[in-house]
């Protein structure tokens, strides 16, 4: 597999220390910590971008209510 490289220059000592600290505190690499965070930005764009593609559901009701309906006949199976 093919690998690039990217430089980033003039990182802001704030972000550059969160960044740091962040990588850390989960045990990575700054390279692994700042990858990660790349691939889920661009993965929730793609997600956005597919949704908003799609056909809107209309619904009879709010979907609150039926949820609260769900919750409360669970609740009665329970014996609650």
């Amino acid at each position: 597999m093919l690998m690039g490289n990217i430089q980033v220059k003039h990182v802001p000592d704030a972000l550059l220390r969160r960044i740091r600290r962040a990588a850390a505190e989960e045990g990575r690499t700054i390279r692994d910590f700042v990858l990660e965070a790349v691939r889920a930005k661009i993965s929730r764009d793609e997600f956005f971008t597919r949704i908003a593609k799609r056909t809107p559901v209309v619904l009879d009701r709010p979907a609150a209510d039926a949820v609260d309906e769900v919750r409360a006949e669970r609740e009665r199976e329970r014996g609650r």
